[in-house]
């Protein structure tokens, strides 16, 4: 019991660590495409159309069709 504590303080104290603040001149750095989580969204979208559309299935982005490519 007492090891299952001492994680969990380790484990919340990890996180609130990470909290940090941001100054307004530091910003502009994360806001730069390359930061974002999917840098090239337009792309992964229509590969995730594609993908659906071949597989002719329900997937977890959106319903595929017949295997033609229309939904």
């Amino acid at each position: 019991m007492r090891i299952t504590q001492q994680a969990l303080l380790l484990a919340l104290s990890a996180c609130v660590l990470g909290c940090t603040p941001v100054a307004p001149w530091q910003r502009g750095k994360l806001a730069k495409p390359q930061m974002a989580l999917e840098p090239y969204l337009l792309q992964n979208t229509l590969q995730a159309h594609i993908y659906n559309s071949r597989e002719a299935a329900m997937g977890g982005n959106s319903a595929g069709g017949g295997g033609c490519g229309c939904n």
